[in-house]
């Protein structure tokens, strides 16, 4: 008995050991000969950042996600640039610690800003800001990114004729079953809906109903599940609130919206990026503009949302966010004063404490963890 506990002990340390943690971080950089993104080791024990390698030779990779596997990096890039707009896949290898490019193709519209990939590692969406589209790519087991297979072109706007004149998808989301996605449309004050097969050459097929009216203005902008898959979360940009959803088999029920401020405060709001702790007792929201803040809300077993505090993010315009796998640490990215700051979580208050601060990286917007073993 005293050899098997010894045993495990051995091979929990080992596992340990061998997991290292990596942070890539995407920036708007404009200049290709600039590093675009960033790849830096966390350290779980301390929360230290240090920087192991760059990729240059891209321009405005402002979204990153990865492949399940972590072994590729996908990317929007050429983002907000005039006529332009491309997804491009880098090959992450964790044991040399390099990333390098493999391909890249047009994002079927202008300002890519989201991308999201199946649990299969075979199919890759976008979302395209600017013209309000949204396109699809099958991906290669070598990471390659094939042409899109589909392109899906939005075009109604809403009530605010500068923010909304027209379409603009600003995420795209699978259901926790992978079998949905969901792009919400900051522009038609909608969040679109959509089934996927993954077996199909063109997957993405309408949904009825095929989109959910948000409240007009609110612009939504980002989307999640909790994981229990009972539940859902929208940010509003332009509205500073979370709409919270029961959700089932593609159906999303309104249950509750609250604002990611206080309630006597108004203005412009730039609410940005949401997420949940893995253990989904706690929500986090992002605002931007004059709050730079990340709003903190307990969850209840009901779904809806309790605010439970604010904290800085010590810089401005913090774009996106990023929770690690253990719930341990999250980090967020200040697009204009190009710093990213590190938190430690406290899971049983939900609340966040500064733990370490990375500068230098050049109007940086977008933060992706993930464990390698």
């Amino acid at each position: 008995m005293k050899k098997l506990s010894f045993l495990f002990s051995v091979l929990i340390a080992t596992t340990l050991f061998a997991q290292k943690t990596y942070v890539f971080f995407g920036s708007f950089n404009w200049d290709k000969t600039k590093p675009g993104i960033y790849v830096y080791e966390l350290t779980l024990k301390t929360g230290k950042l240090k920087k192991v390698t760059t990729a240059t030779g891209i321009k405005n990779p402002s979204y990153l996600t990865l492949s399940p596997d972590g072994k590729f990096v996908f990317a929007c890039t050429d983002t907000k640039t005039e006529n332009g707009g491309s997804v491009s896949s880098f090959e992450f290898n964790p044991e040399n610690k390099s990333l390098s490019f493999i391909n890249a193709q047009k994002s079927g519209g202008e300002n890519p800003v989201y991308l999201t990939v199946h649990k299969n590692g075979k199919w890759l969406i976008n979302a395209n800001y600017t013209e309000g589209s949204a396109s699809v790519y099958p991906i290669s087991d070598a990471g390659i990114i094939g042409p899109y297979a589909q392109n899906f072109q939005f075009s109604e706007g809403s009530v605010n004729p500068k923010r909304q004149d027209r379409a603009h998808i600003h995420s795209t989301v699978f259901s926790p079953n992978f079998d949905y996605v969901f792009m919400p449309d900051l522009g038609a004050d909608k969040i679109r809906i959509f089934k996927f097969d993954s077996d199909k050459k063109e997957p993405l097929l309408e949904a009825e109903p095929n989109f959910n009216q948000s409240v007009l203005g609110s612009g939504p902008r980002h989307f999640t599940f909790h994981p229990n898959g009972k539940f859902a979360y929208c940010i509003e940009e332009m509205g500073g609130a979370v709409s919270v959803y029961d959700y089932e088999n593609g159906k999303l029920n309104t249950i509750q919206r609250i604002f990611t401020h206080p309630e006597n405060q108004s203005g412009d709001f730039e609410s940005s990026d949401i997420h949940i702790s893995p253990d989904g007792k706690f929500l986090y929201a992002t605002n931007r503009g004059t709050e730079n803040n990340i709003a903190i809300f307990s969850i209840n077993e009901d779904g809806k949302l309790k605010n439970v505090g604010y904290q800085s993010t010590f810089g401005k315009h913090p774009r996106i966010f990023a929770l690690d796998e253990t719930g341990d640490f999250l980090i967020a990215t200040n697009v204009q004063t190009s710093n990213a700051t590190g938190f430690k979580r406290n899971k049983e208050t939900g609340l966040l404490q500064k733990i370490s601060k990375v500068k230098g990286l050049k109007n940086v917007s977008c933060v992706q963890i993930k464990n390698y073993y």
